[in-house]
């Protein structure tokens, strides 16, 4: 019987390393060693956050995308078209805007149901855009997320939950940004990292006051603790 809570967490800004850049390797052992489901919750493509499954040794419990893709371990549910999206960037494009990640655009390769659009392009006339389209976008502090208003990673999270049979009232979330809001307000307990913005400060039950990974890495101490 297990004696952690079930996890959500978030990965860029909350698993990575105190400056901000790449998984720090400290999470690998409390998350392997972690006595329950541990979700995947990120606004990262698909292949993103399976591979991190893959090389923590976890099975592969995943809502990418910012809700778009959920992935429950032996189906994979898409729940967004990336079309809209794609009509959007073409009418940003058209503007004389870019997307901002070059001509291999490694970010949005394999993304199937939202864009993202770096944070040094035009925000307004990608949202004035984004809404003639039936689109919003998010700011995540990584990127510019294109996507549909009617998924969100909390309700990945709870579609993840009723398949596996995960009480979110007993699950705890990590998170760092505005896309973690709906994630925080499916679970019982909720931690925002002190690198947090302000959407997901506010919405958390506690702030931390270590950032990135070194603020995730108490929470999982302190509630394995039981503090």
């Amino acid at each position: 019987m297990a004696t952690d809570p079930p996890l959500v967490l978030d990965i860029d800004g909350t698993l990575t390393r105190p400056a901000g850049w790449g998984i720090d390797p400290r999470i690998f052992d409390p998350l392997h060693e972690w006595d329950a489901p541990v979700v995947i919750a990120t606004g990262k493509a698909f292949p993103y956050p399976i591979a991190l499954c893959h090389f923590l040794a976890l099975p592969e419990l995943v809502v990418a995308e910012n809700g778009g893709i959920v992935y429950t371990g032996d189906a994979v549910s898409v729940t967004a078209d990336r079309e809209r999206a794609e009509s959007v960037v073409e009418s940003y494009r058209d503007a004389g805007y870019d997307l901002g990640w070059g001509p291999d655009d490694t970010v949005n390769r394999w993304r199937e149901t939202e864009l993202a659009i770096s944070r040094e392009q035009p925000l307004e006339p990608l949202r004035e855009a984004a809404t003639a389209h039936g689109l919003e976008v998010i700011d995540t502090g990584y990127a510019y997320h294109l996507k549909d208003p009617t998924v969100s990673k909390g309700e990945g999270v709870k579609t993840v939950a009723e398949t596996v049979g995960i009480d979110l009232s007993t699950a705890v979330a990590v998170g760092d940004s505005i896309n973690d809001v709906s994630t925080f307000e499916v679970v019982g307990r909720s931690f925002a990292v002190a690198n947090a913005d302000a959407a997901a400060s506010e919405a958390a039950d506690e702030v931390l006051e270590a950032a990135h990974a070194d603020g995730t890495l108490a929470a999982l101490e302190r509630v394995r603790g039981g503090v």
